[in-house]
Parts: structure tokens; C-alpha cells; sequence
């Protein structure tokens, strides 16, 4: 169940990302790859995520489907999701790359309009949160994406812990100051979410979980 709240502070309820897969082919007019939908599911049960999971992508569904309204081209966006976390290496630095590559493949293989593939790759490539997004349906994607900041305080914790079992690989010496970074450069941003829809609703919780992140990492290895 998606647990991340919505303007009233209830849960929002969950919803089925198969569905959202489902209206995205239907209003691309075109059948989805056969065995897509099921290969791309494997890749989000793997054994080694623990938060990139389908859990993650109901969440997002949960949020998305309280602002269709802000799409462009809600197929795009909805697909993009689907991809965004298709292929998913904490050892990699391409993952966002792989992922955009391969939905731009499968809808160039389907036999989607050109044009529809490039644009469900730039907003896959978005979600590397490297810059700014640029345009409504990059703007949507990356603020779906970022929902998990605004979550409230248990699922937020639990996201921490999912984190780090992803990267168990790494050292708590290293990991540690490597993390604080990432929530950090979230923090400094003028503003975390891009629409005025998700800020209104999870900018300030977004910002006291990070704070509170922080300062308790500061806090475990102060003297």
C-alpha cells in the first residue's frame, strides 16, 4: 500500500501500475510488446532492490493519478515510469541510460511514431535528477519520482533502510558521507518539486525529513 500522504494527510490509496501500463498502450493505439510488461517486472523483483520495486512504482501511480492533470502526454509519462528504473546497478552509472534506451527500443519496435520513443527517453533520462527538468511531463515525472522525500516519517525511515540494503556493498565509512551528499543536494535546491501541485503538498514534509535525515547522520558520528 502506498503510504505517502496526500493533501488531507490520509494515504492515498493503491492502484494498479498494470492498469496505468494498459491505458498507456491504449493511447499509443498500438499492443504492447508481448512478454514486455512481464520481463520489465522481473527486472523490478530482483533480488538485489530493495526500494526500486514495484512497491516504488505504486507509489508513483498513487501520486500520478492525483495529477493527470498535469501531463502533456500522459502515455509518455506513464511509460516512462514503467522505465525509469527498468535496468537498476548500484555498482552502475548508465542505469537511467540503459533504462531510456530500452523503452525507446521496445516502442520503436511496436511500431509508436518516432517522435513519442524520443520523448519517453528524455523524461526516463530526467529521472538521473542531474539537472532541472525542462518541459510539464519531465517537470510531473521527476516530482512522481521524488514523492518518496514527502513521504511521512515511517515510510521515510523505511526508504533510508531500503537504500542502504541496496548499497550493503558499500562501507558505512563511505556510504555515510556519499548519502548525506545526495540528500543534501536535495535540501539546498531554491525548491525540491518542479510543479506547484507536488510542492504544495509534500515540499515542507519533503524538507523536514531531510533535515532530520542529516542531522541524525550527524549526530551517529559526532564524538
Amino acid at each position: 500500500m502506498a503510504r505517502i500522504l496526500d493533501d488531507t494527510g490520509v494515504p492515498c490509496s493503491p492502484v494498479s501500475a498494470h492498469s496505468h501500463w494498459l491505458a498507456a498502450w491504449t493511447a499509443l493505439r498500438v499492443p504492447a510488446p508481448a512478454g514486455l510488461y512481464e520481463e520489465l517486472c522481473a527486472r523490478y523483483a530482483e533480488p538485489a532492490r530493495a526500494y526500486h520495486t514495484l512497491e516504488h512504482l505504486r507509489e508513483c501511480f498513487a501520486l500520478l493519478d492525483g495529477a493527470t492533470q498535469l501531463a502533456e502526454w500522459l502515455e509518455e509519462v506513464r511509460l516512462a515510469l514503467w522505465f525509469h528504473d527498468a535496468i537498476y546497478d548500484t555498482r552502475a552509472q548508465d542505469n537511467e541510460a540503459l533504462s531510456a534506451d530500452w523503452a525507446r527500443a521496445a516502442l520503436d519496435g511496436a511500431g509508436v511514431e518516432r517522435a513519442v520513443g524520443e520523448r519517453v527517453h528524455a523524461l526516463v533520462m530526467a529521472t538521473r535528477h542531474a539537472a532541472l527538468p525542462q518541459g510539464a511531463d519531465a517537470m510531473l515525472l521527476v516530482d512522481v519520482d521524488l514523492s518518496i522525500l514527502g513521504a511521512d516519517d515511517a515510510r521515510f525511515a523505511e526508504y533510508e533502510r531500503q537504500i542502504r540494503r541496496e548499497y550493503e556493498w558499500v562501507p558505512e565509512s563511505a556510504y555515510r558521507p556519499a548519502r548525506a551528499k545526495v540528500l543534501r543536494g536535495f535540501l539546498e535546491r531554491p525548491a525540491i518539486y518542479g510543479t506547484a501541485w507536488f510542492a504544495s503538498r509534500l515540499e515542507q514534509r519533503a524538507r523536514r525529513n531531510l533535515t532530520r535525515s542529516l542531522l541524525e547522520r550527524s549526530a551517529a558520528v559526532a564524538p
